[in-house]
């Protein structure tokens, strides 16, 4: 077993599983036996920490209209997170939901806990586009990768049509100046562009 320098283990004054720092350590066969600083509080206490087991997890991947019936493989010091991003075989995905056993939702759970991760297909993502076309206004949609950035600004085009964003609605906000990663968009808001002729 290797010492690192960060661990999750559970700390007695935050009574949940936390990130620690690893002040000193002796490695035996299958554990550390370590003093070790809890990032959270800062409470030092001192913790036997075992080899990791690895378990294989049932995961149930959301694609479009479709539920595919995964597993993957983790570490039993392993700590998950809604919204944590990783991949299942060759599928990236994102958690959307942690089940305990017992039918328990969470939104984070260590490895061992966790009966079924349920997550969605995140390497297309799809994102609603409104245009405003004078007196209506048009919906669209497009597809784009997660890390792909939209900027006020930018023009589209779809069809015969060319339109240019103007405002992008973000999870925790409207934005209406600088660019956003696909992965925060709610929806593009665009106008449609004048044709001039000449």
């Amino acid at each position: 077993m290797e010492e690192s320098d960060v661990i999750y283990a559970e700390c007695p004054d935050c009574g949940e599983v936390t990130l620690h720092e690893v002040l000193k350590g002796k490695i035996g066969k299958a554990s550390l036996e370590a003093t070790i600083r809890c990032q959270d509080c800062n409470r030092v206490h001192a913790e036997t920490i075992r080899q990791p087991e690895t378990l294989m997890v049932p995961v149930i991947v959301s694609d479009g209209d479709e539920s595919i019936r995964m597993s993957t493989e983790l570490e039993s010091d392993d700590l998950l997170v809604v919204d944590d991003e990783f991949f299942v075989d060759d599928v990236y995905v994102k958690i959307t939901a942690l089940e305990q056993k017992g039918g328990k939702r969470v939104k984070k759970s260590p490895a061992p806990d966790i009966e079924v991760i349920w997550a969605k297909r995140f390497d297309r993502l799809k994102i609603k586009v409104s245009i405003n076309n004078i007196h209506k206004t048009l919906a669209r949609t497009i597809e784009a990768a997660p890390d792909e950035e939209f900027a006020i600004g930018d023009t589209m085009t779809f069809g015969k049509d060319e339109v240019v964003i103007h405002a992008i609605k973000a999870h925790r906000s409207m934005v209406r100046r600088g660019a956003v990663e696909a992965r925060k968009i709610v929806r593009i808001y665009c106008k449609l562009m004048r044709k001039t002729y000449s």
